[in-house]
This record gives C-alpha cells, sequence and structure tokens, in this order.
C-alpha cells in the first residue's frame, strides 16, 4: 500500500506545522525580550559593577566609592569592584568611565573638579562632563576650611587679613594642585580681600598641609576631612569654613562670611555618575540604592559624624541642575585666576 502524500492542507500536516510554531513561540520571545532584559530586569547578574574612582585610595573620593560600593554589593546581590585611575584633577578615571559601555556595569565617582573645574581648565578635556554622563546622585557636600601654621600668631580671619595687607612676604598660599578647587578657594579669598596673593601649588593635599604645618606657606583651603587630624594634633589652627552655615563637626568655628569676608561661600562636593546612555531604568534604580544606603545608620556615623561630609542622596534630576550652576561658577573663577593645569 501507498503512503498518501501530506499536502498543505492535510489535517495531519496543519497539526504538526501548528505543534512546531506553538514550540517555536517561546523560543522567539526569547530572542526578541533578552536585549531589553539585559538593560533593565536581568540587570546586574552578567558580570561585576566596576565603580572607577579618579583619585589614589584613602581620599574622601575612594572612601565614598568603597563604602557605596560596599551596600551596592549588599543590595543589588553582585559584585562591585573600587578601580582606582588617578591623574589629571580626575581627568584619565573621568575619561575611561565616559568611553565604558553603557550597560549599567560601569560607575564613575566624580567631583567638583572632574565634572566643573576641569570643563574650564583643560583646554583640551578628553571628556565633556555633561555630554559623556548620566547624573545618578549627588551624594555629599564637603566643607572647606581656612587653615594657619598656629605660630603666626593670629585667631581670627580678620587678623589674617590685617597681616596680608600689612606684611608682603607672608601673601603665600598652598594648594592641593593648579586648577583644583582648594586653588580656586585661595584666589578667591584674595580677590574678595583686595590682595594680590601667590599661590604655591602641591602635588596632593599631604605635601602641602606639611609646608603649611613648617610654616613654609602661611595659609591654604582644604577639606576638613584632611586637616583636622592636624588641627587636633595642634601643627596646624583652623580659621573658619567656607560654607555658608557653620557645620556640626566642628560648630565653634565661624563661617567666611561670618569672619567678614561677604560672598565667600564654596564647597567641594561628590557624585555618582553612569556612562551616557545607560538605560533610564537603571540609573533610576541605582540612585533608590545608593540613596537608601546614604540613609544606613553606619553610613551616616562615618561620611558624616567622623568625616564631617553633609550627605545629600540627590535625584539624577536635582545633580544635573546642580551641575548647571557649578560648571559656569568654576568658569569664572578659572578665567580670573588665569590657573592653569600646569
Amino acid at each position: 500500500m501507498q503512503p498518501v502524500p501530506l499536502t498543505l492542507h492535510h489535517p495531519l500536516r496543519r497539526a504538526a506545522l501548528a505543534l512546531c510554531a506553538a514550540a517555536l513561540l517561546p523560543a522567539l520571545g526569547t530572542l526578541t525580550s533578552t536585549p531589553a532584559q539585559a538593560q533593565t530586569g536581568d540587570w546586574p547578574n552578567a558580570k561585576p559593577i566596576t565603580y572607577v574612582v579618579p583619585f589614589t585610595a584613602g581620599g574622601s573620593t575612594d572612601i565614598i566609592g568603597r563604602t557605596i560600593a560596599n551596600k551596592l554589593q549588599e543590595s543589588l546581590k553582585q559584585a562591585v569592584v573600587v578601580e582606582n585611575k588617578p591623574g589629571q584633577a580626575g581627568g584619565i578615571g573621568a575619561s575611561f568611565a565616559a568611553k565604558a559601555a553603557p550597560d549599567g556595569y560601569t560607575l564613575f565617582g566624580g567631583t567638583i573638579s572632574t565634572h566643573a573645574i576641569n570643563a574650564s581648565l583643560y583646554k583640551n578635556l578628553s571628556y565633556h562632563p555633561v555630554k559623556d554622563f548620566e547624573p545618578v546622585a549627588l551624594v555629599a557636600t564637603l566643607p572647606n576650611v581656612l587653615i594657619i601654621n598656629p605660630s603666626l600668631g593670629v585667631n581670627t580671619v580678620a587678623e589674617l587679613i590685617a597681616l596680608l595687607k600689612k606684611d608682603p612676604s607672608k601673601r603665600m598660599f598652598a594648594s592641593s594642585g593648579a586648577g583644583t578647587s582648594t586653588h580656586l578657594a585661595g584666589e578667591m579669598f584674595g580677590d574678595l580681600i583686595g590682595v594680590k596673593l601667590t599661590h604655591i601649588p602641591y602635588k596632593g593635599t599631604p605635601p602641602a598641609l606639611t609646608d603649611v604645618a613648617a610654616g613654609q606657606v602661611t595659609f591654604m583651603f582644604d577639606q576638613m576631612t584632611a586637616a583636622l587630624p592636624l588641627a587636633k594634633a595642634g601643627r596646624v589652627k583652623l580659621l573658619a569654613v567656607t560654607t555658608g552655615k557653620r557645620i556640626t563637626l566642628a560648630p565653634e568655628l565661624p563661617t567666611m562670611i561670618e569672619s567678614g569676608v561677604p560672598g565667600f561661600e564654596m564647597s567641594s562636593w561628590q557624585a555618582i555618575y553612569a556612562p551616557k546612555g545607560t538605560p533610564k531604568a537603571i540609573v533610576q534604580k541605582l540612585n533608590a540604592e545608593i540613596v537608601k544606603a546614604l540613609k544606613l545608620p553606619d553610613v551616616q556615623a562615618k561620611l558624616h559624624d567622623q568625616l564631617g561630609m553633609n550627605i545629600v542622596g540627590s535625584t539624577p534630576e536635582e545633580l544635573a541642575a546642580h551641575m548647571d550652576k557649578e560648571i559656569p561658577r568654576w568658569a569664572d573663577l578659572v578665567k580670573k585666576s588665569g590657573a592653569t593645569p600646569d
């Protein structure tokens, strides 16, 4: 007996085709949904997240990075690896992060230098602070302080100003490097009090503070986190904070404005970014986890109580608005100071 050929319309042929189609549908659905799931629903599960810190270990940016990385690792159930890439006032690390894939697996610890000052300081910056990054969260602002050597014999900002106006040999201030916020703070001070000061740049905060403590340089501005240990040891004296209000870590210190320098208000700041194009859902998830981490008691104790940081925990939109104000502000100060990267 010859087999009966199954035509396209034969009931058995139609049944077989229907079974094949049913078997293929789940596979096709997987193929079409995979890219979206990789961007949002399945993130993060492909690989560890890299948190780029553009400065050496031990500084404020590194401390924040490692603190946040540990908390993200716990909440996201995925490894978060901190990678230090120092150089060019944070520019080397920023350039590296800007070129990373926008897939949610790279975070960047940005600062007032990388995302405000560098935009006007460097003529050929290898990244764009706005066009190359997605804002995630403004983490904290950091008070700077006016630091002098105790042997100067002055106890207030007004007495320091009087000394600077009287004795030209004392008109030197140190900074952690040309074009840094510590440099520009000194330039702002000189401009507001009407005294031409001499800037002495150093390769980082430690050597600059060492020379202030030794009396080689009259004063400098730097973050409270760096200055407080030396002040407690009696090696330097703190005269005022640069924030608009007094800080809880040292409430006895007046502000620069209270001390007779109207208009002097500045704070360093720390933020977190992702490469431009990172899916919005991932940015929002990261923001939520970071803000949640910043509210934890142990994080508050470390960053605020011990290091004097003013914890913010902003939205991505608030960080973008903050940058819109900071970039032109520092561009004006760079222009006035004539600061260069060298």
